[in-house]
C-alpha cells in the first residue's frame, strides 16, 4: 500500500521559514519523481517544485530562490524547506509521487501519481 504522510504544516509571519517533510512508504522511492503542489480554496492547484531520482530540481517562478527540494532516499522522505515566506505562499501543500520519467506538470495531472493528504501552511504579513 502506497502511502505519502507529510508534516504537520503551520502558521509563520512573513519572511519567515518553514520545513515541510513527506514520508513515502509501499513504493521504490529512489525510483520515483517526487514533488510538492498547492492549492489555495477556489483556484487550482499549482506545481511548486519537483526532483528526479538524480536528484535534480525544477521550481516554480513564483517560489525559485526562496523555496529548496530535496530528498533522503535512506529515509525515503521528501523535504521543502521554505525561506522568505510570503503571505501568497499560504495554502495546502501537498506532496506528490509518480514512477517513471515524467516532469513536473505531468506530475500533477497524471493519474498514476500518488497523494499526501495535504498540510495548511499560513504566512501572515
Amino acid at each position: 500500500q502506497v502511502q505519502l504522510v507529510e508534516s504537520e504544516g503551520g502558521s509563520v509571519q512573513s519572511g519567515g521559514s518553514l520545513t515541510l517533510s513527506c514520508i513515502v512508504s509501499g513504493v521504490t522511492f529512489s525510483s520515483y519523481y517526487l514533488g510538492w503542489f498547492r492549492q489555495v480554496p477556489g483556484k487550482e492547484r499549482e506545481a511548486v517544485a519537483g526532483i528526479d531520482r538524480n536528484h535534480v530540481a525544477t521550481y516554480a517562478d513564483s517560489v525559485q530562490g526562496r523555496f529548496a527540494i530535496s530528498r533522503d532516499n535512506a529515509q525515503t522522505t521528501l523535504y521543502l524547506q521554505m525561506d522568505r515566506l510570503k503571505p501568497e505562499d499560504t495554502a495546502m501543500y501537498y506532496c506528490a509521487a509518480n514512477w517513471g520519467r515524467v516532469t513536473l506538470p505531468v506530475l500533477g495531472t497524471s493519474r498514476a501519481t500518488y497523494w499526501g493528504q495535504g498540510t495548511q501552511v499560513t504566512v501572515s504579513s
